[in-house]
């Protein structure tokens, strides 16, 4: 794929990437195998192809169950679809479900994922490319593209199948001359060294390798409380859904589906029927079925007997078979609803489509996974996405793998790579100022060991958080020492390390500078990996150059901000301050906002929000940050603004205060303290908000069941008093 040649091909691989290669519209040519010049050379040549890196011999089939000389193997032949029917056809009518039909291989994880590429036809063409066929210029060669580490490659393949007794051994349509999936099976298996390699699996491997998607897993009996919140965002980016019921041991309703090394979660299942008792057993009494895979298609909240009712909707790929329990198709729940609400929710509905309350789906399912797909990956660019970073590193015996925290004298020796988490979530109905992101670690090649008996390692990471006295700031190639992490706890982890090609875990963290050190569970393993950062707002790699050179001026020589250097950059006039920041969407005027200038009270408790160490002065990240802050309070700002203008309110509310749900008690505190005349000018606003900010967030630190009481021995109130400037929390206290 790339050059080999240790640090000069990792250069080389590097700069390609920056330049394109190996997103999907340049696919990285595997094995250096050209498909268009391939295909011409056989066209000229009169000769159909015949692929060199993956023969039609023994060794393609497998290792152990499929190996040379196997009686799973024996008598197999090779043969073209030209040779197997006189009217071979790429696709028929479009791919369908019914293109997939198992055979003698345990790869129904793969078929499962194929199966649901069939339903969205923009994905479906990124791996299976436009142009391919038995009729023009055909010459036996065809290809398709997979996700792989962190870029697309390009497999070619020839179009030899192996058939035993007539049939094809593998993957085949229900038609019996539609190729498409045993081709795309077969380019698939080249990938991952041999068929056999192919057998067992989870589903959402084969989701990433089609979609460069991340997956994560939610047990719904162990929900997270924001999960309503999780569906929602992930709809909004156009995620892939599913949800599934475990079956009870002994009552498998399909056990096509699964095997010895499958996961039971399945997003979109191949197309099946119920067609005997045994299948019944499995359905529940309100028509739901175990071992079965749904999607999920749709959240909404209804007004419902005076309160508001979360429904979620979720479809039965078979197109039947639907709920009948509360909010299904025809139920009373849906006659006490707004009737033009009611008509609109069911215009939306698909057969076999259903609407049941969120409370409901959580008891009745088992298991919610959602595939995550990249902005590259999404057809409407409207959508929200995330934000991505990738790493990719090294685990090697004796330099860089240490194994996991259990090993302390060796751990720190493990790859290490620092983020910035810039902006904080801004959902409405949560009061925790911190950033959402995503961390996923994935081993690569890992399927081609099993021919030398190797698979899949244990791997997790861990995350702590930097500090600027560690002097990292803007250096990304961080490599902290063992004294560190001897002395310092990891602020967050995956949730469990595992023997799976990748571990991803969702989490959520204050604005700052971190730490992600990916390990095997033990030492001295090795292998390749990926490291994948999913971010809901901007990171550190998204700012800009302009901001650079204005914060490298503001700065001076030392590169960093001061309080007396803040207040002298916040009280210029407030037109070049909003030029600074961007704000051009808008005016703000000296005469719209009463302010004699932001004191040195009000910027040392602003730096003191942001700094880390207690130096008291900001780097390019903290300013970065709190630039941002001072723009979404200005946003909050001008709306008021806006409202006094045109009369709808006569004074500024005391109450507005960027999310914060204060009590009469605290708010007449602050009302005392901060307005003057009625009203809060601008640099007591900006004030008052950071001082919220910092209260809220010291007492996130010690509620850590979230009940609303934190509760603090003596020793930990000196602690927090004197890390983090003691006038703030006390100001605030009531």
């Amino acid at each position: 794929m790339y050059p080999a040649g240790g640090i000069s091909a990792s250069i080389y691989a590097n700069r390609l990437r920056a330049e394109g290669m190996g997103s999907n519209e340049q696919a990285v040519p595997y094995f250096n195998q050209d498909y268009e010049a391939l295909k011409q050379e056989c066209v000229e040549s009169g000769c159909l192809f015949e692929d060199p890196s993956f023969p039609a011999e023994p060794p393609s089939l497998g290792f152990k169950e499929l190996a040379p000389y196997s009686a799973k193997t024996r008598d197999v032949e090779w043969m073209r679809p030209t040779e197997l029917t006189g009217d071979p056809q790429f696709i028929v009518g479009g791919a369908t479900r019914t293109d997939i039909c198992q055979g003698a291989l345990g790869d129904c994880w793969l078929l499962a994922a194929i199966g649901s590429l069939t339903l969205n036809e923009k994905l479906l063409h990124r791996v299976v490319p436009h142009g391919q066929s038995f009729q023009d210029d055909y010459a036996g060669i065809f290809h398709f593209q997979f996700w792989q580490f962190g870029e697309w490659v390009d497999v070619v393949i020839d179009d030899r199948l192996p058939v035993k007794d007539g049939e094809l051994m593998f993957v085949h349509s229900a038609e019996g001359n539609e190729f498409w999936s045993a081709l795309l099976e077969k380019a698939y298996a080249k990938l991952n060294g041999s068929y056999e390699a192919l057998s067992g699996g989870s589903t959402t491997e084969g989701f990433e390798d089609f979609t460069g998607g991340v997956s994560e897993m939610y047990e719904l009996r162990s929900a997270p409380r924001d999960l309503y919140r999780i569906i929602s965002k992930a709809l909004e980016r156009g995620s892939l859904l599913g949800c599934s019921i475990d079956v009870s041991a002994g009552n498998l309703a399909h056990p096509l589906l699964f095997d010895s090394y499958s996961s039971a979660v399945i997003m979109f299942v191949i197309s099946m029927q119920i067609t005997s008792a045994f299948d019944m057993e499995a359905v529940t009494f309100k028509k739901l079925v175990k071992g079965h895979a749904y999607s999920v298609t749709g959240l909404k909240e209804v007004d419902f007997r005076g309160n508001m009712e979360r429904l979620i909707r979720v479809r039965n790929p078979w197109g039947q078979v639907e709920w009948t329990g509360a909010w299904s198709d025809n139920s009373s729940e849906w006659d006490e609803i707004d009737p033009s609400e009611r008509e609109d929710l069911h215009l939306q509905m698909e057969d076999g489509e259903f609407w049941m309350s969120f409370n409901e789906f959580k008891r009745q399912f088992s298991r919610l996974e959602i595939c995550n797909l990249t902005a590259d990956a999404l057809s409407d660019d409207s959508m929200n996405h995330w934000n991505t970073m990738k790493f990719y590193g090294t685990w090697r015996r004796g330099s860089t793998a240490g194994g996991c925290r259990n090993h302390p004298n060796t751990f720190w020796i493990n790859p290490q790579y620092k983020i910035t988490l810039l902006e904080e979530d801004d959902d409405p109905e949560d009061d925790e100022v911190a950033c959402s992101f995503l961390v996923a670690l994935m081993q690569k090649d890992r399927r081609k060991y099993r021919r030398q008996g190797g698979d899949m390692h244990t791997i997790g990471f861990a995350i702590y958080e930097v500090r600027t006295e560690m002097d990292t700031q803007g250096c990304q190639n961080v490599h902290l020492k063992k004294n560190f992490f001897l002395s310092n706890s990891s602020c967050a982890r995956s949730e469990t390390f595992i023997n799976l090609r990748e571990v991803s875990t969702r989490l959520r963290l204050p604005p700052g500078e971190y730490l992600i050190v990916p390990s095997t569970f033990e030492p001295h393993k090795e292998a390749d990996f990926v490291l994948r950062v999913f971010t809901e707002k901007q990171s550190e790699t998204d700012i800009d150059e302009s901001f650079k050179s204005m914060f490298a001026q503001l700065a001076g020589d030392d590169m960093e901000i001061s309080i007396r250097e803040l207040r002298t950059i916040l009280n210029r006039p407030l037109c070049d301050c909003v030029t600074l920041l961007k704000m051009s969407a808008f005016t703000i005027s000296d005469k719209d906002l009463k302010t004699d200038g932001f004191s040195v009270e009000s910027c040392r408790t602003m730096v003191n929000l942001m700094d880390k160490d207690g130096s008291a002065r900001l780097g390019l990240v903290e300013f970065q940050i709190l630039w941002n802050k001072i723009r979404n309070w200005l946003v909050i700002i001008k709306i008021i603004i806006t409202l006094l203008r045109i009369g709808r309110i006569i004074t500024i509310p005391k109450k507005v205060y960027a999310g914060f749900k204060l009590n009469n008690r605290l708010n007449q505190i602050l009302v005392a303290r901060y307005a003057e005349n009625e009203l809060i000018d601008f640099d007591n606003f900006i004030c008052c908000l950071v001082k919220l900010e910092a209260m809220f967030r010291y007492f996130k630190q010690f509620d850590q069941d979230g009940s609303g009481v934190a509760e603090m021995t003596i020793t930990e109130v000196s602690s927090v008093l004197e890390r983090n400037s003691h006038h703030i929390l006390i100001s605030c206290l009531p």
